[in-house]
Parts: C-alpha cells; sequence; structure tokens
C-alpha cells in the first residue's frame, strides 16, 4: 500500500432482515467464564491499591497525558470515530497508528472492539445487544466482559461485525499480541523513570502510566456503555435507550453525549448544542488542518430523515482496506 492510498472503514447502512441478523451463539449458554479477561481486569484494579505509596507529580503527568492519548485518541477517536463509524478519512499508516495506540487502553484488540461497538448499534438495548443497562446495571458497565465465548463464537463476530479489519495483517497482528504491547509498555515506562530519577520515579510512572491510567479508561469507556443509557436528556427520539450525560462526556472526551451519536452515528461530532463540549471532535479538526484527516462528517446526512432510524448492516462495506 503506497502513501497515497487512503483507508476509509466505513460500511453500509442497510436494513437488515431478520435472517440477516441471527446471532451466532451456543444453543445452550455457556455458565463458564473468561478467566484471562477476569485476570486482566484483576491485576489493574490491584495495582490500583499502590498509587498511594508511589505518588509523584511526574506519575502523575504521565498518567493524565496517557490517558488522553490513548483513551482519547487511541478509543473515541481511533477505535470509535474511525475504525468503527469510519467518521473521517486517513492514511494507511495513521489507520494503523492510531489502532495501536487504541490497544494500548487496554480495552481489548481493534477487530475484537470494533465487532462488539457495530453488534451494540444494531442490537442497542434490544435481545443481542452485548452490554445493555435492560439486562442489569452491572452487567451493562462490567459484568458482561466476564462470560466465556468460544474461539468459534468469537471469530463468527468478528467476519459478522468486522470484515474490513480483518482483511488488515496489521490488525490481526494486533490481535495475535494484545498483552506483548502492554508488557512492553510497562518496561518502557520504568526505564524512562530510571532515567529521570532512579526507581522512586521508575516504579511511580508505572503504578501512575499503567494501572491508574487504565483504571481510569476502562471505567470511563465503562461509563457509556451503562449511564448513558441510564441517565442524561435527549435531543433525538431513537429506538434505544441512549442518553446525553455530561459528566461522562467531560470523563470521555466527548463520548458521552450518545443519543446524537446514536441518532447520526457516523457524524465526526458528536456534540450537537454550543455547550455540548467535544474534545475529541476538536482533535479531528486538528487532523484535518494537518492534511492527515479529510473527508470529515461534520453535518447530518441531508438524505437522513428526523425520526428515521436505519439499521446498520456491518457485513457490507462501501470501501475496503487495501494491502
Amino acid at each position: 500500500m503506497n502513501s497515497q492510498q487512503t483507508v476509509a472503514p466505513r460500511v453500509e447502512t442497510d436494513n437488515l432482515t431478520s435472517e440477516e441478523s441471527v446471532e451466532t451463539v451456543p444453543a445452550q449458554p455457556d455458565a463458564r467464564v473468561d478467566w484471562p479477561v477476569i485476570g486482566w481486569i484483576a491485576v489493574i484494579h490491584l495495582g490500583l491499591l499502590a498509587a498511594p505509596f508511589y505518588f509523584t507529580w511526574t506519575g502523575l503527568f504521565t498518567c493524565l497525558f496517557l490517558g488522553w492519548l490513548t483513551g482519547g485518541i487511541g478509543i473515541c477517536m481511533g477505535y470509535h470515530r474511525l475504525l468503527t463509524h469510519g467518521s473521517f478519512q486517513t492514511y494507511p499508516f495513521m489507520f494503523r497508528l492510531i489502532g495501536l495506540i487504541g490497544l494500548l487502553a487496554g480495552q481489548g484488540p481493534p477487530i475484537q472492539w470494533v465487532a462488539n461497538h457495530r453488534k451494540h448499534h444494531l442490537h442497542s438495548d434490544q435481545p443481542g445487544d452485548p452490554h445493555s443497562p435492560r439486562d442489569g446495571r452491572w452487567w451493562s458497565h462490567i459484568m458482561w466482559l466476564i462470560p466465556y465465548h468460544s474461539t468459534e463464537e468469537i471469530q463468527a463476530t468478528h467476519e459478522r461485525f468486522a470484515p474490513d479489519l480483518l482483511k488488515d495483517p496489521f490488525m490481526r497482528f494486533l490481535q495475535r499480541t494484545f498483552l506483548l504491547w502492554h508488557i512492553g509498555m510497562g518496561a518502557v515506562l520504568y526505564g524512562i523513570g530510571y532515567w529521570l530519577g532512579g526507581s522512586e520515579i521508575a516504579i511511580s510512572m508505572v503504578v501512575y502510566g499503567m494501572f491508574v491510567r487504565l483504571f481510569y479508561v476502562l471505567h470511563a469507556t465503562w461509563f457509556v456503555n451503562s449511564a448513558t443509557h441510564i441517565w442524561g436528556y435527549r435531543n433525538y427520539e431513537t429506538t434505544d435507550d441512549s442518553r446525553n450525560l455530561w459528566w461522562v462526556a467531560l470523563l470521555t472526551y466527548g463520548e458521552g453525549w450518545h443519543n446524537n451519536h446514536h441518532k447520526y452515528q457516523r457524524m465526526a461530532k458528536n456534540g450537537h448544542k454550543w455547550w455540548e463540549l467535544d474534545m475529541t471532535y476538536g482533535a479531528i479538526l486538528v487532523l484535518e488542518k494537518l492534511g492527515l484527516a479529510w473527508k470529515v462528517v461534520k453535518t447530518i446526512p441531508p438524505n437522513d430523515k428526523e425520526n428515521s432510524v436505519k439499521q446498520p448492516n456491518f457485513a457490507k462495506q462501501q470501501q475496503s482496506v487495501q494491502h
């Protein structure tokens, strides 16, 4: 792929028939739990307990900066608005770099995250939604991550909801190497901290740059799944329970204007009222000014009626990823 080719991971938004929307789930519910996921979440929360004993301003600054980089740029702009919804176009190297930054937010590889989120939009607050508060508030926030899913089920979900990302070898590479990147990042943080001020700064940078940051980014994102489908106000009528919630928007750099997003999913701007601050949209505009983003979806599509909500058919693509 040469530097002039672009990646537009946008997918069609056609109506699905009932046959097309059949879910790939086991005939009998699997009562097992996903121990690797439980272990990952437990390690993050246990590491958080060290924070009071290793506070430094260097560690806190590292946490805040990496929280914005991995959460705001990696998840909100990258995983969500670029990879999932194709709200703008960019170069292949940026497409893959943002995917890597998003992986460092600890929420899973790009293919997995995008497939789950597209599935959420297709079945939002209906049977088949991976994390609806209608199934329980704690379920929508964290418990939906706990059940075990077979390799065959996961692969079928990826093929059904993220076929565009599956075509990209780098995205498949990130799928296989998720944990290694986090181990490497911890080592890099320790090395930089030791160089800056010895073992005390090194440990502080690991504790705050890894555990505190991951705790914040994970729970902030999970609040979009839970809180913004429970509390807040609605600018638009939709077929789900999505709402706009100001404090989630502040925590997630603009993702908390969730009712706006569910109404117009491809729009790069989630804040539709003058007071609905959207830092992620601002970052996209900066990329546009730098020539690193174009075809930014800035306005409501003219063919999208005020009260019409389409079910997205994510299996069909308008443009596939070129290699």
